[in-house]
């Protein structure tokens, strides 16, 4: 019998007795009446509320146990990380609490709100200047260092048991059980590593749940393409919107599991982040707004084609990570132009 490891038993029941103190996510549902009174409910699931903020604390969770029972990360190991952010504040996070050192690689546009965030949970960034430099510098990190490169965009697809066990999939399914339409007709996500609408797309064919998963992709994404060709190879200049989109394709990225693509520009979703932070009277980040725009989109199909259904969609972070940025109007009008038509757009949309 192999020696148990003192040290990895501590490790798991850290994280574990992390995750029972935490009471699930809200499921929050969208006041638009110009939907409702044709049978058409929105909702939103508030990630934000997650110790670190944001939904990528699931992530980081799930990335830590996968390689923890992997055997790939020990006492004093250096976690590294290629992130834009939201996934770096979250390992920090973690790694502060099992007392490992980290550093997350991430370009010099992440915001500083971000890295603050980082540091303050004990972790170091290391700048890039282009995005797709990442992937190269946190491998070269993880050597130098002796330690272990986590590797979100290959490992996120495959550690989150997506057949249950409180993934986040199963929670929403169980918070839908007593609304009028408590099997989503859409599930609509954004996809930065794919493994979210990866543990979505299995949990809800396993379930045999008549639901289609749809990624909205920022202008800039390489995804939307990849699922309509199938060529792996191809690239794009990458998203503006912070967390969501790639310049590249991700291995956990899987195109069967996801049903519909809704491209968004970027003007669209800046104009839904603001509109979506009016209705709740709270900020959101600039990736739920993508996520409002694809909501936005199906139900007006759903309306003109008479059909009623629920749609569902991540809160993913708070606004209050953007303000120097996304919600600052030069910041905005200088990165993407004037957002006043998208602004009206959507207004009309909502009613």
């Amino acid at each position: 019998m192999p020696n148990p490891s003192p040290w990895l038993h501590e490790a798991i029941a850290r994280i574990e007795a992390d995750y029972q103190r935490s009471a699930d996510t809200h499921l929050i549902p969208l006041r638009l009446p110009a939907f409702a009174a044709h049978g058409i409910d929105l909702y939103l699931k508030d990630e934000s509320t997650h110790p670190t903020g944001s939904l990528k604390h699931r992530l980081a969770r799930s990335l830590f146990l996968y390689a923890l029972c992997n055997g790939w990360v020990h006492e004093g190991s250096t976690i590294v990380e290629s992130s834009s952010g939201s996934t770096a504040v979250s390992e920090a996070y973690f790694a502060r609490l099992l007392g490992l050192p980290f550093v997350a690689v991430m370009p010099r546009t992440t915001s500083p709100e971000k890295v603050a965030q980082i540091e303050f949970h004990g972790g170091r960034c290391h700048f890039v200047d282009r995005a797709g430099d990442v992937y190269d510098a946190a491998r070269a990190i993880a050597q130098e260092t002796g330690g272990h490169y986590m590797d979100q965009f290959t490992y996120a697809e495959r550690a989150t048991d997506w057949r249950g066990n409180n993934n986040i999939a199963e929670s929403m399914f169980t918070q839908m059980a007593r609304e009028r339409h408590a099997v989503p007709r859409w599930i609509v996500v954004g996809a930065g590593t794919g493994g979210t609408s990866a543990t979505i797309g299995r949990y809800v064919r396993y379930q045999r749940h008549a639901t289609g998963v749809c990624v909205a992709d920022p202008a800039g994404s390489v995804f939307s393409a990849y699922h309509r060709t199938g060529d792996a190879a191809l690239t794009a200049p990458g998203s503006r919107i912070e967390g969501i989109g790639r310049p590249r394709v991700e291995p956990s990225f899987i195109r069967t599991l996801v049903d519909r693509m809704v491209d968004v520009p970027d003007v669209d979703s800046v104009a839904a982040m603001r509109a979506l932070s009016q209705l709740l009277g709270r900020r959101v980040g600039p990736s739920t707004g993508t996520n409002f725009v694809a909501m936005l989109t199906l139900a007006c199909e759903m309306r003109a084609a008479g059909e009623q259904g629920s749609i569902l969609s991540l809160l993913c972070d708070a606004g209050e990570r953007y303000l120097p940025t996304y919600f600052n109007p030069e910041w905005v009008a200088s990165c993407f132009g004037d957002c006043s038509a998208a602004e009206a757009r959507l207004q009309a949309l909502m009613g």
